[in-house]
């Protein structure tokens, strides 16, 4: 059963991995970031760095170096993409954060668990690590939640990246579990909770229509805008997805003006896209 448990964790990740690949083909086809913010993934690849240190220090931990191993790749070049491509203040930005957190930051974990900790306790410190570093993650779509409840939009909250980030909660929780690996095991309840929760507000707000009227500026021709999302794109719960153009229907409706006089049709704005 850890094996099994491993096994499909292992895919589930590959997938969740995966999530953000077409957004980073439209930066590579655009050749710009396009207001993309690079934390996500800068931070995914510490986690993965740090999981995968945590479980070379242990043994029969084989898929859970595997599992990092690919992440740490994967993240790398998403993050190397990143600061190919974005302007001069993001890409220093990037930099710094790259060096704080994957450079100095691990260094210094690393140093401190490898000279100054020894034995067991080197595990348990670096466990915690890993679990706070963890929840942290899981509990980042806090802000999305947030915005679907306030806009009653479930535009930037795919269901498919919700679900998917659940039942990876979910493999790992048993497999942590079944491992009697208690630091594996607690991070992945709060990603359960987190993941249950956004499908919840998935079925709730899934069928509203968004009256993002408040939203444009005011001009002497009043415009409603309804907007639905069709097909947007996977992403990470933590950052905002690009829609492109045939993401989106814009239905456009002018009020009567002069005593109701809507000879002039109505009038078409173009509203900006979220970054």
């Amino acid at each position: 059963m850890v094996l099994t448990f491993g096994i499909l964790g292992n895919l589930v990740s590959f997938l969740v991995y995966l999530a953000p690949a077409p957004t980073f083909y439209r930066i590579l086809k655009k050749k710009s970031t396009e207001g993309f913010q690079c934390v996500p993934y800068v931070v995914a690849l510490l986690s993965s760095m740090l999981w995968m240190y945590y479980a070379m220090l242990k043994t029969n931990e084989t898929l859970l170096i595997t599992i990092n191993s690919v992440g740490c790749f994967i993240e790398a070049i998403y993050v190397s993409i990143y600061i190919s491509y974005a302007p001069k203040k993001a890409r220093m930005l990037a930099l710094k954060l790259v060096v704080l957190l994957n450079i100095v930051g691990f260094g210094l974990i690393l140093i401190f668990t490898h000279f100054l900790v020894k034995g067991s306790v080197r595990v348990q410190v670096l466990g915690w690590i890993c679990v706070t570093l963890s929840a942290s993650v899981y509990v980042a779509p806090l802000s999305i939640m947030r915005q679907v409840i306030r806009t009653k939009s479930v535009e930037f909250m795919p269901i498919s990246l919700s679900f998917a980030l659940l039942l990876n909660a979910v493999m790992w929780f048993f497999y942590g579990l079944l491992l009697k690996d208690f630091y594996i095991g607690v991070p992945n309840i709060v990603g359960f909770i987190f993941g249950a929760l956004q499908i919840i507000l998935y079925l709730i707000y899934k069928n509203c229509k968004v009256d993002v009227e408040d939203k444009l500026p005011t001009d002497s021709v009043k415009t409603k805008t309804i907007l639905t999302a069709t097909t947007p794109e996977i992403h990470p719960i933590c950052s905002l997805p690009i829609q492109d153009d045939h993401n989106i229907e814009i239905i456009t409706v002018a009020d009567e003006i002069n005593g109701g006089d809507d000879s002039t049709g109505p009038t078409e704005r173009k509203v900006d896209e979220p970054n």
